[in-house]
């Protein structure tokens, strides 16, 4: 258990293609920056799971991405930034996952989501070598897949779509949020579905509920998700400005976790300080680069691309 969980000869690879990374952005322009793993606030996503610690017998927080600290470098006057960071989740642990990543996180400004898209799956291209990018809907997905418009469904209809494909005891019988009857549909035939439409597939344009902290238009969120051979890869967001939107949209994630019974999370004060003081319209990408050098390399498991995986941390 003392060795790596990686060759040396991977890790010489690894540090190869983020070579080629940090060139890419270096020669577009990009500031190269670093923030911090350990913060004073958390995510309120109720689909994130934050890990804490303790510094003076005060709580802090290991950071989920650092995407509300280079947003504050936005509206600080940063230009185009890029970071290569280390983050952490108290999430599932597998093939795929790994409670400590590494994340590629970039913003381009006067850019929108479906320009940085296309710019996106450049970038992957360039990395692993396939073929080009195939861009779908999120409503054109799920009406091809399981034959139900997503945007005009019932919490019934969709219940009959799960029980077609054997999935209706998985969730509580009284789920009444349509948008985890969604995600399972996404998780269990939507992504299996993905793999066999290309080697390099984009949904977006996602249901409003599901916008993160991405602008919404006529009800569809701003935002897209990056696929390979149907693993998620990569997504971007059209990034919301306004700091009245976003406070209500913390407030909503709050009031969501207390129903829950999740950890209530501190809403980031700094952030919206930020917001109020002006973001530059701008699009931003998150891509996990543990999982892009596993599929650069042919592995099939991203321990074998990671010097030191949980198990041997």
């Amino acid at each position: 258990m003392w060795r790596p969980s990686a060759s040396i000869q991977d890790l010489r690879k690894r540090a190869a293609i983020i070579a080629k990374l940090r060139d890419f952005f270096h020669q577009h322009g990009y500031l190269e920056v670093e923030t911090p793993i350990l913060s004073h606030h958390g995510s309120t996503d109720v689909y994130l799971s934050n890990m804490t610690t303790c510094f003076r017998n005060r709580i802090y927080y290991l950071q989920t991405s650092p995407e509300f600290h280079m947003k504050r470098l936005l509206a600080a006057g940063s230009g185009p930034i890029f970071q290569i960071a280390r983050v952490l989740r108290d999430d599932e642990l597998g093939r795929w996952h790994n409670p400590e990543f590494t994340m590629l996180e970039w913003y381009q400004l006067n850019m929108d989501y479906k320009n940085l898209l296309q710019n996106s799956g450049e970038l992957i291209q360039k990395i692993l070598h396939c073929a080009p990018l195939i861009e779908i809907t999120y409503q054109q997905a799920f009406i091809t897949c399981c034959n139900i418009d997503p945007f005009n469904s019932s919490i019934e209809q969709l219940r009959a779509i799960l029980r077609n494909y054997g999935l209706d005891n998985i969730l509580p019988i009284n789920e009444t949020d349509k948008d985890q009857l969604l995600f399972l549909l996404m998780t269990h035939t939507i992504e299996p579905w993905l793999a066999d439409q290309g080697e390099l597939v984009a949904l977006y344009d996602f249901p409003g509920s599901q916008a993160a902290l991405a602008q919404i238009a006529q009800e569809r969120a701003l935002r897209f998700e990056i696929y390979y051979h149907g693993i998620e890869l990569a997504n971007g967001f059209y990034e919301l400005t306004d700091p009245a939107v976003q406070r209500q949209r913390f407030a909503r994630d709050c009031l969501k976790r207390q129903q829950l019974n999740l950890p209530m999370i501190s809403i980031d004060t700094n952030l919206l300080a930020a917001l109020e003081h002006g973001l530059p319209a701008c699009s931003g990408a998150a891509l996990g680069l543990d999982r892009l050098i596993a599929f650069a390399l042919h592995k099939n498991n991203i321990t074998q691309v990671i010097s030191f995986d949980w198990e041997r941390a």
